[in-house]
């Protein structure tokens, strides 16, 4: 049986480190694990082992290390030696000292040269594998390109040059076809250390990679002059992508635009066609959920803070145009803005304001125009003014505080009317019956 070469290993040491861009003390340390192991398999893991590097003579040493007791107290051979023979070893040596004792190859190295090369190439790896993980995973989150390398039951291949990443199927944005060689962007979106080493995932369908391209091709983005506050995408077909500043001499929805538009066509032209509507951000959800619904006139919006919703009411011709192609309009303005987006046309609300109106104007010493206040600003049901605060209530209609009490007191009574009058008919009709 052949034994391992372990003869000035400098050179070797120096060519891995080289060759695999790796520290050459992490190649020292593999080296001596690897022989460590063989050891450890040919003499037993009974006995206390270690492996040294010698810089100088490039040769790895392995010491057996063994307590020196007294030669009666001697329980196991294999990790205790006697005090006299540990003085033949080291004249220095007292009792209650670990000893080193130098093992001496021919009783370690017999073994297959192909095992250590194995065990060597194992150690090697991993130190590989973690390199790549941290190189990697200082990038999640940046846009990374690589080629195509090939597509495996709608899961794309992509050589990233040191290693390879996966973009799954559920996210590539699904009318993007991709065949091998093909140049490919994406962004790093997770990493995870596997069994076989790192396994990096990509995305193109994701929020991120449209904010990351914003970033990519809109310097005051990049600056911070300019913030993303929220984006939604429905991949390939439209996103929609709210922008603020502190500056007031930067346009934030010119500077994601750029010069005739260039800046947005090559975000565009990077997802294929996608549509992208850039919405300047408003603490005003009113303001904000107009500018979201995108070239639509609202005629009023009516928010209810409570149910975190949004009325818009648009003229008929603009209905369609509101919701959009299969709802993605108002999905996407829902999602950006936060808050459930009914849209309802002109001639749909008028019959239900005529409603709504009666039914505040019924409530004793609220008038026309008080009616109209209160409709307007999310108060259209008796129930709506009932449970409403004073203070809020008066800020809202632009009356003090005791007149908001009085009409919160004169919905009260008005809604225990309807209740007595309901009893009474229910009991009524059951009388009959």
């Amino acid at each position: 049986m052949s034994q391992i070469v372990i003869n000035d290993l400098n050179p070797v040491i120096d060519q891995v480190s080289k060759d695999k861009n790796i520290e050459r003390h992490l190649v020292v340390e593999a080296l001596e694990q690897a022989i460590l192991a063989i050891a450890r398999k040919n003499l037993g893991i009974s006995y206390d082992l270690e492996a040294h590097f010698i810089e100088e003579s490039g040769e790895i040493e392995v010491f057996m290390f063994k307590q020196v007791v007294e030669a009666d107290d001697i329980k196991n051979p294999k990790t205790e030696i006697s005090f006299e023979e540990a003085l033949e070893n080291d004249p220095d040596a007292i009792l209650g000292d670990s000893l080193g004792l130098k093992v001496e190859k021919n009783i370690y190295g017999r073994i297959e040269a192909q095992v250590a090369k194995q065990v060597i190439f194992q150690k090697i790896k991993e130190i590989e594998y973690k390199n790549i993980f941290n190189e990697f995973n200082e990038r999640k989150g940046d846009i990374v390109s690589g080629l195509v390398r090939k597509v495996e039951r709608s899961v794309i291949i992509v050589d990233l040059g040191k290693t390879e990443a996966i973009l799954p199927k559920q996210e590539q944005i699904y009318s993007e076809i991709y065949k091998p060689h093909d140049r490919i962007r994406s962004v790093l979106s997770n990493i995870k250390m596997e069994k076989w080493g790192p396994k990096l995932i990509l995305s193109r369908a994701s929020d991120e990679f449209l904010t990351k391209l914003f970033e990519a091709e809109v310097p005051e983005i990049y600056d911070g002059v300019v913030k993303i506050v929220k984006v939604a995408r429905v991949p390939g077909f439209r996103s929609k992508v709210a922008v603020a500043t502190t500056n007031r001499d930067v346009d934030p929805v010119g500077a994601c635009v750029g010069m005739r538009g260039i800046r947005i066509q090559s975000i565009t032209n990077e997802l294929r066609g996608e549509k992208i509507d850039i919405i300047p951000y408003s603490d005003s959800q009113a303001k904000f959920v107009v500018s979201a619904l995108s070239s639509v006139d609202a005629s009023s919006v009516i928010i209810n803070e409570d149910a975190m919703s949004i009325t818009v009411i648009v003229p008929d011709d603009q209905l369609a145009l509101a919701i959009g192609k299969q709802g993605q309009n108002v999905r996407l303005a829902t999602k950006i803005v936060g808050y459930k987006i009914d849209i309802v046309s002109e001639s749909k609300i008028t019959a239900k304001d005529k409603a709504a109106y009666k039914e505040l104007m019924d409530i004793p010493g609220v008038g026309d125009i008080t009616a109209k206040l209160l409709y307007q600003n999310g108060y259209t049901k008796v129930d709506d003014i009932v449970n409403a605060d004073v203070t809020e209530l008066a800020g809202d209609i632009a009356v003090d505080a005791k007149k908001a009490e009085k009409i919160i007191g004169s919905a009260n009574e008005y809604l225990d009317r309807v209740k007595a009058d309901t009893l009474l008919k229910e009991k009524i009709d059951d009388d009959i019956n």
